[in-house]
């Protein structure tokens, strides 16, 4: 894939954006060395854009820079998921108290219509098999920062976008286990009633046990994946 210099975004932002899909999709495997030389070749660009790219995605967790030998993408194991859903119930959980407490009519109505939007949407682009679809988790990005949206700190709200990127790399890692087997419509069906009624306990126990139970089934995806690879 070759990035153009005519567009309105540099190129560093443009190499960021490829490798960022990359990375999320799963197509860069955790741990694969990102050699400067390949990007270049790769992606069309030259090595000054690429570092500026790959220390953004340094500072966003999904690359990791190796001491004196450049770049790799960044680990998924099992300990870094657990770690990743630790920080999104604690950080995601006191974002939500703040946006239930100074949330108003309009953040009331994004709530109710990103909950409709991710409704519409099949989470697999087919019926017999997983196969994730991106509309469906960007559709899923928006209704979860809908309900912090009214926390009123806007670095906040960039860390959870962050965690929540870093969530769906680990969901398109997984694969297909538990697909089917869990009525996550009904879970953010739940947790849109609680905060829009402003029941913060209930809705902050509702958002934890939601990431505890994806932490458990993307966990059994990892086993199995790692399992297949053997």
């Amino acid at each position: 894939m070759q990035l153009s210099e005519s567009s309105t975004k540099s190129l560093a932002t443009q190499a960021a954006e490829v490798l960022r899909a990359k990375i999320l999709s799963g197509l860069e495997v955790p741990g694969a060395r990102l050699g400067i030389d390949d990007l270049k070749q790769r992606l069309g660009v030259g090595a000054s854009p690429l570092r500026e790219a790959l220390n953004l995605l340094v500072a966003e967790g999904l690359v990791q820079r190796i001491d004196q030998r450049g770049f790799r993408v960044a680990r998924a194991d099992r300990s870094e998921l657990a770690d990743l859903i630790k920080t999104r119930c604690m950080i995601e959980g006191a974002a939500l108290r703040a946006s239930i407490a100074q949330g108003d009519l309009a953040w009331e109505e994004g709530v109710v219509a990103t909950l409709h939007r991710i409704g519409r949407i099949p989470r697999s682009l087919s019926s017999e098999r997983f196969d994730p679809n991106p509309a469906w988790d960007e559709a899923h990005q928006v209704f979860h920062l809908a309900l912090i949206s009214a926390c009123g700190a806007t670095m906040l709200l960039d860390i959870c976008k962050t965690l929540h990127q870093r969530a769906t790399r680990f969901r398109n890692l997984s694969n297909s286990v538990g697909w089917g087997e869990r009525d996550v419509a009904s879970e953010h069906a739940a947790l849109a009633e609680a905060a829009i009624q402003r029941r913060a306990d209930d809705a902050v126990r509702l958002l934890e046990a939601h990431y505890r139970r994806t932490g458990l089934v993307l966990e059994q995806g990892i086993e199995a994946v790692a399992t297949s690879r053997l």
